[in-house]
């Protein structure tokens, strides 16, 4: 009776575990009203991507340094951000994202606080891009901004220890200011 019970109760702290770990995502935060964000008002897809799974469970952008993932980021962020935040993040009606003066702290704290900003949207022009962007773009377009950095690497939380080892601070291209 006693192993039965024992196994049972081994066979229930598993199932727990297991279950635990299934619903283990990352929560995602309104900036402007701190009430959660659903990822059910993201696009369908763009969100089955190995860097999108990995980021909702985790909150780490698997795009980040990542240079195959560069191009794309770019050509999003030239078309959907550029406009406001100028072509190489240095701000213009919207805020420079290229330096570390966040608006919103969060969005130089972590790459989670960056995403709340994008997916749920802030104040004045800043609507949700929830409807406009997959999970995958935004995390695209995300590492383009951590890329066109212009800071001092310790100040770089988003990057790991082995990319802040080798991080360099943006510079633009001849030419292009």
């Amino acid at each position: 009776m006693r192993r039965v019970l024992i196994r049972t109760g081994l066979v229930a702290g598993l199932t727990l575990a297991v279950v635990a770990t299934a619903y283990a995502q990352v929560q995602f935060r309104s900036v402007v009203t701190g009430e959660e964000l659903s990822m059910d008002d993201a696009l369908p897809e763009g969100r089955d991507t190995p860097a999108a799974k990995k980021f909702l469970e985790t909150g780490v952008n698997s795009y980040n340094e990542n240079p195959a993932a560069l191009k794309k980021g770019e050509e999003l962020f030239l078309t959907g951000c550029s406009g406001c935040h100028g072509h190489l993040a240095e701000g213009k009606i919207g805020p420079a994202l290229n330096r570390n003066n966040w608006n919103y702290p969060q969005n130089g704290e972590s790459d989670t606080g960056l995403f709340e900003t994008i997916y749920g949207g802030a104040q004045r022009q800043m609507g949700p891009q929830s409807s406009l962007m997959t999970v995958d773009q935004i995390l695209l377009t995300m590492a383009w901004v951590r890329h066109l950095y212009a800071g001092d690497a310790s100040d770089a939380v988003w990057l790991d220890d082995a990319q802040r080892a080798r991080f360099k601070p943006y510079k633009p291209p001849q030419g292009q200011h």
